[in-house]
């Protein structure tokens, strides 16, 4: 009798087998993976894109550009050191500021003033 019920144990799926547990571990991890690859691509991936884009705008900056930057002030870029840039926002102002800062480039105005 005892036999009889460990065998409809078994088949019932109830007791473990000896050496079989191997593929549900990989199934058990599967739900983390899936949530990790939409994460991965709904949003880390964009971020860096974008990340990477902003640093090549930082990086190609140059004397006469329009900029806008993280606080809303817009000028022209007068000169430009290691990783400061100095901004010209209004006749015989000019302003010290980090390269991060910049947060877009709106042209090149042409002017090449110091």
């Amino acid at each position: 009798m005892l036999t009889f019920l460990v065998d409809a144990a078994h088949a019932m799926g109830g007791l473990p087998t000896e050496g079989g547990g191997g593929g549900s571990a990989i199934l058990g991890m599967l739900p983390f993976i899936l949530m990790f690859l939409v994460l991965y691509l709904l949003i880390l991936r964009p971020q860096i894109k974008k990340q990477k884009t902003h640093q090549k705008m930082i990086d190609e900056l140059k004397k006469g550009d329009q900029v806008v930057t993280s606080g809303g002030i817009h000028g022209v870029v007068a000169n430009i050191k290691d990783d400061v840039v100095v901004l010209k926002i209004a006749d015989n102002v000019k302003v010290d500021l980090s390269r991060s800062a910049v947060s877009s480039v709106k042209g090149n105005t042409g002017e090449a003033s110091s």
